[in-house]
């Protein structure tokens, strides 16, 4: 749809006109920094900075009724930069030019409610929505289209040259950041930073098909990301996790496609998300904060922060329930199917902490929440919402066994809708799905089978058929005919069918 064929009310507003005055603003002394440079942490305290739109107040000027047509428009047309995340252009990047955006098919993942006996085995309505759909199978790509538009922007206005854009990652993220650096060539490299031996072989792949420069150092990710801060803080490189500010960003798409899928309603809405980092849960708090603040939504949903007991640092934090009692301590993470979650000392942990007194705050009482499960009821959930329609990773397989623990210990009820976020394909982490068939898990993941949910091929060869086809040596018809009778038999009588 062309920007001349909408409402004439609305046609303003199609061709985003917000002038947004940007900064990164320190979470621990308040400073403010301006955007011409790459930032990741204060110059004065050294903790995390989130981007603050000086102009913000701006956009409550319009109202909430009117951001919804807006938006629902927007959703219409075909302009390639307003496609994806940037749908949310003011709320996401307003000094980035259209010009500049980078696109490559994120944003807008689906929203699949589960079947009737998925929602009465967890005790309640719920939906996945599927952010492995995004270009490199994960959503790490709404942050990373954010990131890398914003350096596309440095890049154009000769603010940088020759970047290179480095991350640590567990898969997901290197992935991500390779793929949206190649289609910036040759301005900007990549390079990542992995840990050996911890990433599945479809996410190391990603990054070698994109032409990254892959390196693997002995550790878990956590030490990957204090060697990628040690050269960001040393050497002119792009840092890609989620300690840039830009990518939480890009990531706040998240909360504002829940709520244009759920018409803005989001009374009785529970948001369940995987915490690794920490960086998707605070992107998807501050996007809904301010959706809330603009009056498109009148009112916070319930946020559900899930954990693994093998990497569990946040839920260990909010489990005092003494705030002022509350003291934060990294741990070692021990090995998780949850690849990407699996980080003892969360780089956004004071965002986390930061966010959720705001959220709570401006929701009236308490509405975020952390619960904690085991290796075991991941994979268990995951394999059966799998088999019951979905493409579940074991993150997502995460949230569903933490709504599971939510309904249970009371923190959600029958009358609220839940939303879990399954952030990437399930086939980056087919090989666990394999190890729990074939029961060969190492003892460390805790991890064995419930032989319900086994699956292995069955081989249909019988053996009195000396002659069966082969690739290049078709069958002769008489010989073809008598194949296909006794395999199909076989077959049949296996599935028990009957005849017509």
């Amino acid at each position: 749809m062309k920007p001349e064929d909408f409402p004439d009310e609305i046609r303003p507003f199609i061709i985003p006109e917000h002038k947004g005055n940007l900064v990164y603003r320190c979470l621990g002394c308040g400073r403010e920094y301006g955007i011409e440079k790459l930032l990741y942490t204060c110059t004065d305290c050294n903790k995390v900075l989130l981007l603050h739109d000086l102009n913000f107040d701006l956009l409550k000027r319009i109202p909430g009724e009117k951001w919804k047509r807006i938006f629902d428009y927007r959703r219409m047309t075909k302009i390639p930069a307003l496609k994806g995340i940037y749908l949310y252009h003011e709320f996401i990047g307003p000094v980035i030019p259209l010009s500049s955006v980078i696109y490559l098919g994120e944003g807008n993942t689906p929203l699949i409610e589960a079947n009737s006996f998925l929602q009465e085995k967890a005790g309640l309505r719920f939906f996945f929505k599927n952010d492995g759909q995004n270009p490199s199978a994960s959503f790490k790509d709404r942050g990373m289209a954010s990131a890398l538009s914003y350096i596309n922007f440095l890049v154009k206005e000769k603010l940088v040259s020759d970047v290179l854009a480095i991350c640590a990652s567990t898969g997901d993220t290197s992935a991500s950041a390779a793929l949206y650096a190649s289609y910036l060539q040759p301005h900007i490299k990549s390079a990542v930073i992995l840990p050996h031996k911890k990433v599945t072989p479809q996410q190391l792949s990603q990054p070698l098909g994109s032409g990254a420069a892959v390196f693997e150092i002995p550790g878990v990710f956590d030490d990957c990301m204090k060697v990628v801060e040690s050269l960001s803080e040393k050497y002119n490189v792009a840092l890609l996790n989620s300690k840039n500010a830009w990518r939480i960003l890009g990531q706040e798409s998240y909360s504002y496609e829940i709520a244009q899928d759920f018409e803005y309603d989001m009374n009785n809405k529970a948001i369940f998300i995987p915490i690794g980092n920490a960086g998707n849960i605070t992107a998807v708090l501050n996007g809904f904060i301010k959706f809330y603040e603009t009056g498109i939504i009148d009112v916070l949903p319930k946020i559900i922060g899930v954990q693994s007991e093998h990497a569990n640092p946040v839920f260990n934090y909010y489990s005092e329930p003494d705030a002022k009692k509350r003291k934060f301590v990294p741990v070692d993470v021990k090995p998780s199917v949850a690849q990407a979650a699996m980080i003892g000392n969360p780089v956004s942990m004071p965002r986390v902490i930061h966010l959720v007194d705001t959220y709570n705050r401006l929701a009236g009482k308490e509405i975020v929440f952390f619960v904690e499960v085991k290796e075991q009821s991941i994979m268990d959930w995951q394999i059966t919402a799998n088999r019951n329609g979905h493409i579940a990773c074991t993150h997502g397989g995460e949230c569903l066994a933490g709504l599971a623990v939510a309904v249970t210990s009371g923190l959600v009820s029958s009358k609220e809708t839940a939303v879990l976020d399954s952030t990437a394909h399930a086939l980056k982490f087919s090989g666990f799905q394999e190890m729990y068939f074939e029961n060969t898990f190492p003892a460390g993941y805790e991890v064995l089978p419930d032989k319900s949910l086994i699956n292995f091929p069955v081989l249909i060869h019988p053996e009195d058929l000396d002659k069966v086809p082969v690739p290049g040596k078709p069958l002769a018809e008489n010989d073809l005919n008598i194949f296909v009778k006794r395999v199909s038999d076989e077959i049949a009588g296996l599935l028990d069918l009957k005849k017509r």
